[in-house]
C-alpha cells in the first residue's frame, strides 16, 4: 500500500503527508536561500505554503503571494518524497511545474532530498572579487563551469548538471547581472568583464582551472576565457555561442550614445518580453518555456536587472569583429581544445558561423544538431553524449562527428 493510500485511509491529506516528509528532511546547508524569508506554495488540489526562514522550513496555511509555486499530482509528490531525482525527472517531463522562481523551487527539492553522498545537488552564494555569485552544482571530479545565455540563468543547465554529475563536479552560475547574482549598475557586461568574473569565481572556489561550457552569450564568455585566461581553462564546449557580427551594424552609432543605465526607469511590457523569450527557449507549450520566461522576468522586473540586460545585449551587437581586440582576429590563437555545437534551426546564431570558425580555428571540432538555439534543452541526449566524451577525451564519437 502506498503512502497516499495509507494517508487516504487515515483521513489525511496525501499531499500534506508527502510534504511533511519533505519538510522534515530540510537541510539548510544544501540550499543558500539568499533571502531572510521566502514562501513556497505547494499545489495538489489542496494548497499549502512552506516558509523558509533562519535555516528552517515549516508548513503554514496559504497567505499572500508566494515567491515560488510548485504544483504536481499526488503520485508525483509521493515520488518526490521518495527520491528527489524522481522529482527532477517529473519537472523535465512537465508533470511537476515550477513557476515564479526556479531557483527557489529547485533549491527546495535539493534541500529536502534523502541524505546522499558527497556530490548531491546544492545551491550556494559565493563571495568573489567580482561580487556575490549564485551557483548550482552537483557531482564530484574535474570541475566543469556552465555559463548561461543572455536573459537566462543557471537553471538552463539543469539537465546538464544531471548528465555530468556522475563523473564531474558541474557548476552552473548566474553571471553578474542575472538570476540571483550581484547586479552592479555600472558593470561593463561585456565578454572581458564576464570572463574576469568567472576567474574570480574559480579563485573563490580554490580551483586552478576548469572545463568551461557556455550557451549563447555564455559561449562567448567561454571563448573569452579561452583567449584571455587560457591557463584557467581545460577544454571548451560552445553551445550555439554568440559570435561578433561580420555584417554591417547600422544601429551601432546610435546605440553607443544611449546609456544602458536608463533601463532602470523603463516600465516592463511583459507580453512583448514573453514573445522575445519564446524565440530563445524551445517548445512554446513546454514547461521549460514557462519556467524560462519566469526566470527572465524575475531579473528583468528589477531596475538593476534591466540595466544589466540592456548593457549585455548592446555589447553583443556592438562588438567589433576585427582589429587587435576583435574576436575573429584573435580566435586562431586560442589554445584550449574546443567543441562547437550548432543548431540547424537556430535563428539567433546562424549555423553559417561554423564555416568562419573552421577558417580561423581549424583544430576545433563541430557538431550540428537538428535544433534551435539551446541544444542542452532541445537535444539533451545528443548534446550531453558528445559533451561528456569530448571533456574526457578531447574528441567526439565518430557517429557524432558524422552528424557535422
Amino acid at each position: 500500500m502506498t503512502v497516499i493510500q495509507h494517508a487516504k485511509r487515515a483521513g489525511k491529506d496525501p499531499a500534506r503527508t508527502a510534504l511533511e516528509r519533505l519538510v522534515d528532511r530540510f537541510d539548510a546547508s544544501v540550499f543558500d536561500v539568499g533571502r531572510p524569508v521566502v514562501r513556497i506554495r505547494i499545489e495538489d488540489g489542496a494548497e499549502h505554503d512552506v516558509v523558509l526562514e533562519d535555516g528552517t522550513a515549516r508548513i503554514e496555511p496559504t497567505r499572500g503571494t508566494p515567491d515560488a509555486v510548485l504544483s504536481a499530482d499526488e503520485d508525483t509528490w509521493n515520488a518526490i518524497a521518495k527520491d528527489v531525482r524522481g522529482g527532477m525527472e517529473a519537472f523535465r517531463k512537465g508533470r511537476l511545474k515550477v513557476r515564479r522562481d526556479l531557483h527557489l523551487g529547485v533549491g527546495f527539492l535539493a534541500a529536502t532530498a534523502l541524505p546522499q553522498a558527497e556530490g548531491r545537488l546544492r545551491i550556494s552564494h559565493v563571495e568573489t572579487a567580482a561580487g556575490r555569485l549564485s551557483t548550482m552544482e552537483a557531482g564530484t571530479g574535474e570541475p566543469v563551469l556552465l555559463l548561461h545565455g543572455l536573459g537566462a540563468t543557471k537553471a538552463s543547465f539543469l539537465p546538464t548538471l544531471d548528465a555530468l554529475a556522475p563523473n564531474y563536479r558541474a557548476i552552473g552560475v548566474d553571471l553578474p547581472g542575472f538570476g540571483d547574482s550581484a547586479k552592479p549598475l555600472f558593470g561593463a557586461y561585456d565578454p572581458p568583464y564576464f570572463a574576469q568574473a568567472m576567474t574570480a569565481l574559480l579563485d573563490a572556489l580554490e580551483l586552478d582551472s576548469a572545463h568551461v561550457v557556455g550557451n549563447s552569450m555564455g559561449g562567448r564568455v567561454a571563448l573569452e576565457m579561452g583567449l584571455a585566461h587560457a591557463d584557467r581553462v581545460r577544454r571548451l564546449v560552445l553551445l550555439a555561442p554568440s559570435m561578433s557580427w561580420l555584417k554591417s551594424r547600422p544601429w551601432a552609432p546610435y546605440l553607443r550614445l544611449i546609456p544602458t543605465q536608463l533601463g532602470i526607469f523603463q516600465p516592463t511590457p511583459r507580453p512583448l518580453i514573453e514573445m522575445i523569450v519564446k524565440q530563445f527557449v524551445p517548445g512554446a507549450d513546454e514547461e521549460w518555456t514557462a519556467a524560462g520566461i519566469d526566470e527572465f522576468m524575475r531579473s528583468y522586473l528589477t531596475p538593476l536587472g534591466r540595466a544589466a540586460f540592456y548593457a549585455a545585449a548592446r555589447n553583443i551587437y556592438l562588438e567589433e569583429p576585427r582589429g587587435p581586440d576583435g574576436l575573429w582576429t584573435r580566435l586562431g590563437s586560442m589554445k584550449p581544445q574546443a567543441l562547437f555545437v550548432w543548431g540547424r534551426k537556430d535563428h539567433v546564431v546562424p549555423i553559417g558561423f561554423a564555416r568562419h570558425v573552421r577558417e580561423e580555428l581549424p583544430a576545433a571540432q563541430h557538431l550540428k544538431l537538428d535544433c534551435g538555439h539551446v541544444p542542452q534543452l532541445e537535444r539533451p541526449r545528443q548534446t550531453h553524449q558528445a559533451m561528456t566524451r569530448f571533456l574526457a577525451t578531447g574528441r567526439i564519437s565518430d557517429r557524432a562527428a558524422g552528424a557535422s
